[in-house]
């Protein structure tokens, strides 16, 4: 008997090529959108949250695990406007998407605060709404208030080091989900090797600070 394989999307096959050879630990993508047919844009753009965006984004989320044969992490994004229609909080959203896809999630700290900053929300009851069970990684990076137009916002750029309130928050994460292993995100105006490393050293400070007091309290 012959047998045919099931037919895989341009996008499927490319995904596999790229991440089969890396076989990475992790392999993650943002809730968000990034293409219109044929027309790709240049940054990652929000999601309307409601119940046919869920049933959408679980569809595809289930294709990529399919295609690529292991579970990904989806990542929450920074944003910077909110649609009318939403009607789903975004971590609400999130935990969703982890039921019924089976995949984790990457808890971006400085996504949340400037996310919380730019649309109010309170960034204690996000971090307490994700599933911790879900999550396989933490993120943190640097930002910076936009200007012009948009003045009042904050922009995640990731060309500066990570603010004082983003480490805070990083730290109430550990203490509501607990370690996970952390990317500290420097896309330009790189500074020196000491200095990422000397980041690299706050963020394993608060981790060990955070065990040694659950150690204390247990």
């Amino acid at each position: 008997m012959v047998r045919s394989r099931p037919h895989k999307s341009a996008e499927e096959y490319e995904a596999s090529r790229l991440v089969s050879p890396m076989n990475g630990a992790l392999v993650s993508e943002h809730l968000a959108w990034g293409r219109i047919g044929a027309t790709a844009l240049p940054d990652l753009l929000p999601l309307p949250l409601t119940r046919e965006s869920i049933d959408i984004f679980c569809m595809n989320v289930d294709r990529v695990q399919t295609a690529l044969k292991r579970t990904i992490l989806v990542e929450n994004p920074s944003t910077y406007l909110q649609f009318a229609s939403s009607d789903i909080p975004e971590p609400e959203f999130l935990a969703a998407v982890t039921r019924r896809t089976g995949c984790g999630l990457i808890c971006d700290i400085n996504n949340i605060f400037v996310s919380a900053h730019n649309h109010g929300w309170d960034a204690l009851d996000y971090l307490q709404t994700l599933p911790a069970a879900a999550i396989g990684e933490y993120h943190v990076a640097g930002h910076c208030p936009a200007t012009g137009a948009a003045a009042g916002l904050l922009l995640d750029t990731h060309d500066r080091p990570v603010d004082s309130a983003v480490w805070a928050l990083f730290e109430t994460a550990l203490q509501i989900i607990g370690p996970r292993p952390v990317l500290i995100e420097r896309d330009a105006d790189l500074p020196s090797l000491e200095a990422l490393l000397a980041e690299a050293a706050m963020g394993q400070k608060i981790m060990d600070q955070v065990s040694r007091r659950d150690a204390n309290a247990a």
